[in-house]
C-alpha cells in the first residue's frame, strides 16, 4: 500500500511538473515582449524542473541516485536566476529605445 502512495505522489509531482512547462511554453510563445519571455522561459527552469525531479525523487526512494538528483535542482535553482538575470541585462543594456517603447515611460523602465 504505501509503494501505491508513493507511486502516486511522485507521479503527482511530475505531472504538476509537466503542467507548468506546458504553461511556460505558451507564455514564450504568446508573449511579445523579449523580457516577458524570458521570464516565463525562467519559470520553466526552475518551477516545471523542481517539480519533475521532485517527482522523481519520491519515485526512485530516498538513496544515492536521489541525493544526486537533489544537487541537481540545487543547481538549476542557483544558476537559472542568474542567467536569466544576466540576459535581461544585456536585453535592456542593448536595446534600450525598444525598452522604453514596450514599458511606455521615459524612465528607465524600472531598473
Amino acid at each position: 500500500m504505501m509503494e501505491w502512495i508513493r507511486f502516486a505522489v511522485g507521479a503527482l509531482f511530475i505531472l504538476v511538473g509537466l503542467l507548468v512547462s506546458c504553461v511556460a511554453v505558451a507564455g514564450t510563445y504568446k508573449f511579445k515582449f523579449v523580457l516577458n519571455r524570458m521570464h516565463a522561459a525562467a519559470m520553466n527552469d526552475t518551477l516545471a524542473i523542481l517539480f519533475v525531479i521532485l517527482g522523481l525523487i519520491i519515485l526512485n526512494g530516498f538513496n544515492f541516485t536521489s541525493l544526486k538528483l537533489f544537487v541537481i535542482i540545487c543547481f538549476f535553482w542557483m544558476a537559472s536566476p542568474v542567467c536569466s538575470h544576466l540576459l535581461a541585462r544585456l536585453e535592456v543594456s542593448t536595446d534600450e529605445e525598444q525598452v522604453k517603447k514596450e514599458c511606455g515611460g521615459d524612465d528607465d523602465a524600472g531598473l
